[in-house]
């Protein structure tokens, strides 16, 4: 079945960091449509592309290579389709290998696979990409192709219910001791992200998950408004809690005798208050767009046409009419050079890393503030914004 028809059950792995914290959201949800967008339709083609190289690798007498090409062939032409997916799911090829090589005897795999655990959560199953189990271990590796935000392993719940899964599903067979999780993020970073734990602490964790599952198949308990449990809610534009909890960060004045002058601890938690307080905005604008082109009264709010952009109706004969004109064709036409990334995309990671290598330089960006939690290195040097942004504007202009 292609990925994009797959079902989704209420208390589903992958929104099970939300169900867990907030549990009304379950339900809260329901009345809302899943309309998808573009990165995650890239998401899902990538995701069919890495299954047919993982089929082909643990499966060739069923799957070799003339259907992988065949298949292969077929994704190339989806609308989405970027050759550069090829060298993503080439790393998360690679990684699931070395793991599997790692297994003293050879393991069990399965791809793409359903795995139920409504033992713990009713009527909760998802679909795990990756399966290995032998020798008393059991690793679940997923593979996420999306670049905007860095997942990690370390006590994920989605790993940990596919991991629940798995174990019901396959614990007459393969006795378990150890359990192992992996993200595959190729697009972010070294892109690896993993955690291990005892089948007694999975376990443990799953006991936890009954009451909370109860909670949200009935849409009961209290609403918890929360930076990633919100991040993904499709409720999260209308949400009452979430959007008191905003308002109260944003406009509730907090009287008192205060020094004129705010610390470096105010600070670090005013910014952190506000990105949530800036993304709940950028949630409520795009929901009363929604609402005003459907035809539905937003008061205060009405929708017009943004900035148009002017093109070419037909280049060549524009261009030809102008050069009649006595316009220099050289004034027609911009040559510049490509760009390392525009070329890497082109090219595929791989080719072009052979080709250009020791033609690339790295560059330092712009200072950037980031959160505490972010994985790159803190500037340790001391040195005035003034410098740290005169120095970078130097590089620029280069």
């Amino acid at each position: 079945m292609g990925h994009e028809k797959r079902a989704h059950a209420l208390l589903s792995a992958s929104s099970a960091h939300r169900w867990l914290v907030c549990t009304p959201s379950a339900r809260l949800e329901e009345q809302f449509p899943d309309t998808g967008s573009d990165s995650a339709r890239e998401g899902t083609l990538a995701h069919e592309l890495a299954e047919l190289k993982l089929r082909n690798y643990f499966f060739t007498v069923d799957f070799g290579k003339t259907k992988l090409a065949r298949a292969i062939g077929k994704l190339k032409k989806e609308e989405l389709w970027n050759d550069e997916m090829m060298g993503y799911t080439d790393t998360y090829l690679d990684y699931v290998k070395s793991t599997a090589l790692g297994f003293k005897n050879i393991p069990t795999a399965r791809i793409e696979a359903r795995v139920e655990f409504d033992a713990w959560a009713p009527e909760g199953f998802g679909t795990a990409d990756c399966i290995l189990i032998g020798g008393g271990v059991l690793h679940v590796i997923d593979f996420k192709y999306g670049k905007g935000v860095a997942v990690s392993a370390e006590g994920n719940p989605q790993m940990a219910l596919y991991a629940l899964g798995a174990y019901e599903a396959f614990k007459i067979l393969y006795p378990v001791e150890t359990i192992r999780m992996s993200i595959v993020q190729p697009r972010i970073g070294d892109g690896i992200s993993e955690w291990e734990c005892s089948l007694k602490e999975l376990l443990a964790f799953g006991e936890y998950v009954k009451g909370k599952a109860a909670l949200a198949l009935e849409g009961r308990g209290e609403f918890v408004p929360d930076e990633k449990a919100c991040r993904f809610c499709r409720a999260k534009g209308r949400c009452r809690a979430r959007s008191e909890e905003k308002a109260r960060l944003a406009f509730s004045p907090d009287y008192g005798k205060k020094p004129p002058l705010i610390s470096n601890g105010e600070i670090g938690e005013y910014l952190r208050q506000g990105i949530g307080v800036a993304k709940w905005v950028s949630d409520l604008q795009e929901t009363a767009l929604k609402e005003c082109l459907a035809g539905k009264k937003v008061p205060g709010w009405k929708v017009v046409e943004g900035r148009g952009s002017r093109e070419w109706a037909d280049p060549d004969r524009a261009f030809k009419t102008l050069a009649e004109g006595g316009v220099d064709e050289a004034l027609l036409w911009e040559r510049r050079p490509v760009t390392p990334p525009a070329l890497e995309k082109i090219l595929g990671k791989k080719e072009f890393k052979e080709l250009a290598a020791g033609c690339v330089v790295q560059k330092p960006g712009k200072p950037a503030l980031v959160q505490e939690s972010d994985s790159r290195p803190a500037i340790t040097n001391n040195m005035t914004a003034k410098e740290a942004f005169k120095e970078t504007e130097g590089i620029k202009n280069e």
